[in-house]
Parts: C-alpha cells; sequence; structure tokens
C-alpha cells in the first residue's frame, strides 16, 4: 500500500512515511544530542586520546556512535539473521566498526551521524513529494449524516459511510465532505471538486445532479438519495487506484532493484580485495592504510541515492499527475506514455460533451411529429444511452411501459421492439439497410435516429452533440508533440467526418461496432509496434472497455465515465478534459527524464569517489558526504516533478522531442 505502511527500500532501510506523520523535532533530538558529543569529541580530541586507554575519547564518541548509528546497527543485524546480509544497513556497520577498530573514531561518528542527517533530509523531502498523494487519501469520510424517519419525525443520525444502504437519504451540511454518490433531492451549494479533479474553481449543484464522494460542500446544505455503496463510489475507486499503483513498476524500477541485489556484494567483495591484497603483493604496503581504503570504499558505494530516487521519481510522477486531475495505475503506464506515437479518441462523451438534445423532428409517410417522438421515447425508455435519455426528455412526459413488448437491442444498430402491437425500429442508417426499409436520406448533420414502424419509414429525430471547450486545445497540443490523432466513432460518416474536420484529427473510422473498434485499434497497433511505439486509447462509454483493455495505454474519462470503461483503464481522467491526454504525455516524459537525471548523476559520482577512494586521495569524510551528498540531489530532483507548472510542463516536453 502506498500510504499505510512504512516503505522498506532495496539497501533494505526502513523509511517510516506511512501511517504516522512525520516529526522533525522528534527525529531531530537525537541527532541533536549525538552532534554535540561529536563536536566535543572533536574539539578536545588530543587530550581526550592521550586519557590512559583513551578511556576518554571513547566515553564522549562511543556513546555518540551508538545513538546516531543505533537504528542502522540494529538493522544490519535483523537482516544478516534473515539471510539479506548485502545491504545499505551491512556496509555502513562493516565500514564503521572497522574505522573504530583502527582507531578513527571521529570519523566512525562522523559517518553514522552525517548518514543519519541524510536520512532526515530523505525523510523530509520523501514525505513532501508524497503531499499531493495523500491529500487524495485524506479526502476519505469519515462519517455520513443518515436521515432516520421515526415516531417522532426526521432525525439524523451519524453512522460510518460503509453502512449507509443504496436508497438511503444523507445530508450535507456546509463544510462538510459529500460522504457517498448521490442525486440531490433538495438544496442548492458550491461544492470543491479538486481532490477528484484537479480543478480549483467550485462547481454548482442543485436539485437532480450527481455529486461524488469526497468533494466537499462549500454553502448550503444539501440532501442525498444515495445511489452507490461506499466501496463502489468515486473516492474508493480513486483511493484504490492509488493505493494499487505502486504495485505496478517500471522497466527501470525493476532494472535498479536487479542492479543493487548484484552491485552491492560485488563492492563489498572489492572491498575486501583491497584490504587485503595489496599489503601481500605490494612491497611496504601499510596493512592500516590499505584497510581504510576498502572502508572508503565501502561508504562511498552504498546505493541509497539510487534505489530510494527512482522509484521516488515515479512517485513524484504519478502524484504530480493526480495533482492535475489524471490518475495514473502505476509507474509501468508512465513510462508506456512516453513511447506513444498515436492516439485513438472515441467520440461521443471523450471528444464531445455527450450533452445530446433533440434540435429537429422530421415525420414522413402520414406520421406526425408528436406521435413520432412518442414512439421514440416509448422504444428507448429501456436504453440509459444519452441519446435515448435526450429522447424521452424531448418528449416530457410520463411513460406507459405496459404498452412496449418484446423489446431488444440490436448492438451497433438500435433497438427493435412492440409498441401497442406496431413493430418499432429505431437507430441508425445501418439498421435501416439491415432491415430493408426504404427511405429517402442517409446522410444527416448530427446524431440521427430513424424510426420505422411496421416496415414503413416513419421519419427520422435530430439529436445535437457538442464539441468540448477543450477538444480543439487537445488534438493542436498532441500534433506540436508530433503524435498522430485518430477517431474510432460508431456514429454515421458523415456527423464522423464533420467532427474531424473541425478537431484536425489525422483519420477517423465511423459506424463502427464495438467489435469493429477492436479490430481498427489492432491496426493501429501493429504500425506502432513495428516503430516500436505505443498506442493509446481513450473512451468513456461501457462499450469502450474492450478497446481501452487492448490499447497499450488504455485511458478512461472518469467523471462521466462507465465504471466498466474506468477498471479496465491503466489512466484515468477525472476532468473529462480530452486535453489532458497531452498532459499526462508530457508529465510521463518529464518524469523519466528526472528519473534517468539521477541515476547518470548517482552513477557518476560514486564511480568517481570510488576511484579516488581506492587510490587513498579520499577519506571517510569525503565518503559519507559523497554518499548523503548524492541521495538528497537525486531526491531533490526528483520533487521538482511535483513542483512543475502545467504550461512548463508542455515546454519540456517540447524540449526533449526536439
Amino acid at each position: 500500500m502506498v500510504e499505510t505502511h512504512a516503505q522498506n527500500d532495496c539497501c533494505g532501510h526502513v523509511h517510516s512515511h506511512g501511517s504516522g506523520e512525520f516529526d522533525l523535532r522528534k527525529e531531530l533530538t537525537p541527532i541533536a544530542i549525538a552532534t554535540v558529543l561529536f563536536l566535543i569529541g572533536l574539539v578536545f580530541n588530543e587530550p581526550l586520546h592521550n586519557t590512559p586507554y583513551a578511556i576518554a575519547e571513547y566515553a564522549v564518541l562511543m556513546p555518540a556512535y551508538l545513538i546516531s548509528g543505533w537504528s542502522v546497527l540494529t538493522t544490519a543485524g535483523r537482516n544478516i539473521l534473515r539471510g539479506r546480509v548485502f545491504d545499505e544497513n551491512f556496509l555502513m556497520t562493516i565500514a564503521t566498526l572497522g574505522a573504530i577498530a583502527i582507531h578513527e573514531l571521529p570519523e566512525a561518528v562522523a559517518v553514522m551521524l552525517f548518514f543519519q542527517v541524510g536520512e532526515l533530509f530523505q525523510d523530509y523531502s520523501v514525505g513532501r513529494s508524497r503531499k499531493s498523494i495523500k491529500s487524495l487519501l485524506e479526502v476519505r469520510p469519515d462519517t455520513a449524516n443518515l436521515q432516520v424517519n421515526g415516531a417522532s419525525g426526521k432525525t439524523i443520525r451519524e453512522v460510518s459511510p460503509e453502512s449507509v444502504k443504496v436508497g438511503d437519504v444523507v445530508v450535507v451540511r456546509p463544510g462538510e465532505k459529500v460522504p457517498l454518490d448521490g442525486e440531490i433531492l433538495e438544496g442548492k451549494s458550491q461544492v470543491d471538486t479538486s481532490a477528484l479533479t484537479g480543478e480549483s474553481v467550485p462547481r454548482t449543484v442543485q436539485t437532480g445532479e450527481t455529486v461524488l464522494s469526497g468533494m466537499i460542500n462549500q454553502s448550503g446544505m444539501l440532501t442525498l438519495r444515495v445511489t452507490k455503496l461506499f466501496n463502489e463510489s468515486s473516492i474508493s475507486r480513486i483511493l484504490e487506484l492509488v493505493e494499487n499503483a505502486s504495485s505496478k513498476k517500471a522497466d527501470t524500477e525493476k532494472f535498479i532493484t536487479r542492479f543493487a541485489r548484484y552491485y552491492t556484494p560485488v563492492v563489498v567483495f572489492l572491498s575486501l580485495a583491497i584490504a587485503v591484497l595489496p599489503p601481500l603483493f605490494i612491497p611496504d604496503a601499510s596493512q592500516s592504510v590499505w584497510t581504510y581504503r576498502a572502508l572508503v570504499l565501502l561508504v562511498i558505494s552504498c546505493p541509497c541515492g539510487l534505489v530510494i530516487s527512482i522509484p521516488l521519481g515515479y512517485f513524484g510522477g504519478i502524484g504530480g499527475a493526480a495533482k492535475r486531475g489524471i490518475l495514473v495505475k502505476g509507474s509501468t503506464f508512465l513510462d508506456a506514455l512516453t513511447q506513444v506515437n498515436t492516439v485513438v479518441f472515441d467520440k461521443t462523451g471523450t471528444l464531445t460533451k455527450g450533452n445530446f438534445r433533440v434540435s429537429e423532428v422530421i415525420a414522413q409517410n402520414g406520421f406526425k411529429e408528436q406521435q413520432l417522438l412518442e414512439l421514440a421515447a416509448q422504444v428507448e425508455s429501456q436504453s440509459d444511452h444519452p441519446v435515448a435519455q435526450s429522447i424521452q426528455q424531448a418528449y416530457g412526459k410520463p411513460l406507459d411501459s405496459a404498452v412496449l413488448q418484446d423489446y431488444e437491442e440490436i448492438a451497433g444498430h438500435g433497438i427493435r421492439a412492440k409498441v401497442n402491437g406496431h413493430t418499432v425500429l429505431a437507430g441508425n442508417d445501418r439498421l435501416l439497410h439491415r432491415e430493408n426499409i426504404p427511405h429517402d436520406v442517409c446522410h444527416v448533420d448530427g446524431t440521427v435516429a430513424h424510426l420505422a414502424v411496421d416496415g414503413i419509414y416513419a421519419g427520422r429525430i435530430i439529436i445535437a452533440d457538442e464539441i468540448k471547450e477543450d477538444a480543439v486545445e487537445a488534438i493542436s497540443a498532441l500534433k506540436q508533440q508530433g503524435i498522430q490523432t485518430i477517431m474510432l466513432t460508431g456514429d454515421s460518416q458523415y456527423v464522423a467526418n464533420t467532427v474531424a474536420q473541425k478537431l484536425g484529427l489525422d483519420q477517423y473510422r465511423a459506424e463502427l461496432l464495438p467489435e469493429g473498434k477492436v479490430d481498427a485499434l489492432e491496426g493501429f497497433l501493429q504500425s506502432a509496434s513495428k516503430a516500436k511505439k505505443k498506442v493509446i486509447f481513450v473512451g468513456d462509454g461501457i462499450n469502450d472497455a474492450p478497446v481501452i483493455a487492448r490499447a497499450d495505454v488504455g485511458m478512461a474519462m472518469g467523471g462521466l465515465g462507465s465504471d466498466a470503461a474506468i477498471e479496465t483503464a491503466d489512466v484515468v481522467i477525472m476532468t473529462d478534459a480530452p486535453a489532458k491526454v497531452a498532459e499526462a504525455i508530457a508529465l510521463a516524459r518529464r518524469t523519466l527524464r528526472i528519473v534517468w537525471q539521477n541515476i547518470v548523476l548517482a552513477m557518476g559520482i560514486k564511480v568517481v569517489f570510488i576511484a579516488l577512494g581506492a587510490i587513498g586521495l579520499a577519506t571517510l569524510w569525503e565518503a559519507v558526504f559523497a554518499d548523503v551528498g548524492v541521495a538528497l540531489l537525486a531526491i531533490l530532483n526528483a520533487g521538482r516533478i511535483l513542483r512543475v507548472k502545467k504550461g512548463n510542463i508542455q515546454e519540456s516536453y517540447a524540449s526533449a522531442t526536439q
């Protein structure tokens, strides 16, 4: 789990970023005591050393050594008992005990003390870099105000959100978190959606609208009817995505883990060789000098900066994305996003708003407009498709379900049903051709629902859909990044062509069934694979789930999108904004660049200092500064991912692709 457990790095050192808060004052106390003793021992080293058997020196510096190094010593001991010998703690323990054995007490204390100072800064930096993820976890509602109908009237009872059932009524007061997804029965208010979507502007909601768990009610009181159980609510899905994100590691992380596993024992045996072999083969070589050099090599070689900063870099990327309303389900998908050369979009609800409204009713062959609208509303009454809902809304009258019989959905075509004994077809142009219904118009400007009654064409209903405000910006940003943009839709050729031209898409495929979308995507995947590139599919509907699952990186519009699409997707865009696709790619590219900067930085500095230590030009003082300094520089560099602004993300991506 990302936040609920302490994290154990590849070196074996435990960092407590888990359930407890990082307490700087508590962590500083033992370091301050050890520092005071260390300074006394350093300033008065000669008189302390000149006491019989250097008792005074040991009396001052050994407590400082144990206070600053106790956690390292005990962790090394536990790991040895578990069979994990070669880790960072083992390196530090051997190096400092060796320094004590050759009577270099101040340097032994310095190694442990500066190491602990480095760990302190590291823990502080890690805690800060996780802040955006942590803020997501903190929006989890603790209680719900359940409205109960009793003998004395309605009362409010504070309960756990997990105990509330679908259909129950809850009250959300100003300043409280919305505990569960629900429909507003009473009230009007502004809600803060930033924890879910990354958007800072409050949203106004009123009776009839849906609010999601985790939103914060800012002004008026709201009464909600619960529509989903807590474990199925939006905030629970987000928490699960965030908490599981770290389990899907990128190839770079896996490489570093494998590297550290082999690197550490190699360093230990190399240090042993430096301590033992030169005095045997080089005349006048001092055993103490070469032992000291071996100890220096052990300290310099600690891979902490490398194995901590790499996962932290990816975690920073996931946190930075979450801060912007983009939930990435693992660092492996951040890596995949950097290799994308093709983005394939669904149309309805992805590039367009999906807010359908009836704009025109055209009746033919003796049918009247109101009659046509009523038939369509009856047939579409069993469907939750946005087109069906817009027709029912346009009709605006109660429907008698008893008149509807033999309801049948024809995938990718429409609906067949009997209304008052008459066979009614409602669907697209393909349905009319499939059923051999004569009609005069095939291509219509807009989404269209054709109707036929008992084999006779009755007319058509034109439904308008609007292109999302940022759709043009999204396509433009992707093209600037050198990415091909394609649209797959089940809508007509005419509508698809109109949308493609308005947005400036490179390609489109229209009148596709769900399996047709998968087949079309397969072709794009094969082309991208030959170029060693990746393909994104962005969708929102339940029929998009198979295509999202098949893509190299599946993206779902999480605000209005279906549960199936969100569960299947690798990346969830909580704002439903297509422009976030380009932003996610840019952020992923920046993350990978920072990760490789850390790898080169850590390895480069360590190689230089290992060489200096082996030939005697670096002491234990330089060694500990090299180890701690590299770790801090890498961690601070990884933290840049969280601090970057949107505009800078795009700029950094552009510079990286040049």
